[in-house]
């Protein structure tokens, strides 16, 4: 006879018994993946600031701090994207390497490059600063319209405006007349736009592909990983390159907020190769298709003055190349240095890089914009500004537009332009391009036109930091803790 209990029947488990294994089950599975999470970000994650962030993060919140670490912290392509360039850390030297042509005062300085790059600081280079969009834009059309065997575009934002389809019909009569024209837009970057701009220039016949494309929630591990890089080519010999995208804004100088300012290069001679040499890897990344042969890379002869070379960054680098390069080079000033960047968030080597060369004597200024399209960055970056105000940093707010350059030059003769910022997305997780160049009188030219930029610049005091309200100060300090995540 069977004898019933109030809990149930006898030798059976009440329902409310499994519901409290089935609790604690649950609840010892979060705790062990928070751990596992934790201990992870703890042993592989290179930035203290990055893990304190989400190891605080998934101790606050078990579950979701660690689905969002794995989701969002974890570099996935790393392993994948480095066996692309197997030349990497096996770099043969060059018929004539350019190092070997570096005055003796930079010398330190190009052996860091050598050890940090895959390719040869190279001489025989002609480097033009374009300045905004009425500058680069016609001169990148004029590039495509006499292209005669192949294109190469690479860029993070490809806007469907009146200036990108001003690109969309350039590139599609290129493709029209023979031309092998082949574009690829980021996945992310490509959202920018309501209209796509892949879809016009398929329609228009060009070959043109995104990087990483978004497919949530399929995709949402590889979100962090976005290609920046802004990079175009023209019969493998003539290059343009800098912080530019393909949008409206850089042909404007209102002061309205779609106004964007800019800096861009072209580029001619031998390192327009490591130009071609980048565009061919990540195409092969992201189609599978192998670009060789002479309408690529024809015989480049030397046209300037510039030894240039380009510094690839970013998930697939394990040696964080472009930050070791800009903390070799702030350690070899002696006179000045001149920094410009829409997004400052350095962290601690980068900030006592800075304060070291200002301790030495040397005049560290830095232009920022006194208007940030994105908020978070602008009030966490203020967070920041005392750290160097009060060792001998300058720091000056650039007036509207919104200030989108990228430059860095060390006493007006080693210049770093690119595609970069000063912020952990740069310098951790974007795919980068950028090129230091050996040239006094493009970088003597370029410092005279920040010279010319800080004069209508203003000047950002400690005395004004220190002044920041208490809710002001808090707010800064509040969003200075996202900054890995920003």
């Amino acid at each position: 006879m069977v004898k019933a209990h109030a809990h149930g029947i006898e030798g059976e488990v009440p329902v409310s018994d499994w519901s409290a294994l089935v609790a604690s089950g649950a609840a010892l599975g979060v705790f062990a993946f928070a751990v596992y999470s934790a201990g992870h970000a703890v042993i592989y994650k290179r930035d203290t600031r990055a893990v304190i962030a989400w190891v605080g993060l998934i101790m606050l919140l078990p579950l979701l701090g660690s689905v969002l670490y794995w989701l969002l912290g974890v570099n996935r392509i790393a392993r994948t994207a480095r066996a692309l360039r197997p030349q990497a850390g096996t770099r043969e030297p060059a018929p004539m390497d350019g190092a070997l042509l570096v005055p003796e005062r930079w010398q330190r300085l190009a052996r860091a490059g050598d050890a940090l790059s895959p390719f040869n600081l190279t001489p025989g280079n002609r480097i033009q600063p374009l300045f905004g969009g009425n500058e680069a834009y016609p001169a990148m059309l004029q590039a495509i319209g006499q292209a005669q065997r192949q294109i190469s575009l690479s860029t993070y934002i490809f806007d469907f405006d009146p200036t990108g389809e001003t690109f969309i019909r350039a590139l599609g009569e290129a493709a029209a007349r023979g031309v092998a024209v082949r574009v690829l837009i980021d996945g992310v970057g490509a959202r920018y736009s309501r209209r796509s701009a892949v879809r016009a220039l398929r329609q228009m016949g060009v070959d043109a592909q995104l990087f990483l494309p978004m497919h949530l929630p399929r995709s949402l591990g590889a979100i962090n990983l976005r290609n920046h890089r802004k990079l175009l080519v023209a019969d493998g010999c003539l290059g343009f390159t800098g912080g530019m995208n393909i949008r409206e804004g850089h042909r404007r100088s209102d002061a309205d907020r779609g106004a964007i300012r800019d800096l861009h290069f072209q580029v001619e001679g031998p390192v327009v190769a490591h130009m071609q040499t980048l565009f061919c890897e990540d195409w092969h990344f992201v189609c599978g298709e192998t670009l060789e042969g002479e309408a690529f890379f024809p015989p480049l002869p030397h046209v300037g003055p510039a030894l240039a070379r380009g510094v690839v960054d970013g998930p697939d680098e394990h040696r964080d190349p472009l930050r070791q390069l800009i903390h070799t080079a702030l350690a070899e000033a002696r006179e000045r240095v001149v920094l410009m960047t829409p997004y400052f968030l350095p962290d601690e080597v980068l900030i006592s890089a800075l304060n070291a060369a200002a301790l030495r004597g040397v005049r560290v200024d830095i232009l920022l914009p006194g208007r940030n399209n994105q908020i978070l960055v602008h009030w966490a970056s203020q967070a920041l500004h005392w750290q160097l105000l009060e060792r001998g940093c300058r720091i000056a707010f650039s007036p509207p537009p919104f200030d989108h350059t990228k430059l860095l030059v060390v006493d007006a003769q080693w210049v770093l332009l690119g595609s970069s910022n000063w912020d952990p997305r740069s310098l951790r997780l974007n795919f980068e391009f950028d090129m230091e160049c050996y040239d006094a009188d493009l970088a003597r030219s370029l410092t005279e036109w920040a010279d010319g930029r800080l004069a209508g610049a203003r000047q950002v005091t400690l005395e004004e930091v220190d002044a920041r309200s208490l809710p002001v100060r808090l707010r800064d300090g509040v969003a200075r803790l996202m900054t890995p995540y920003l």
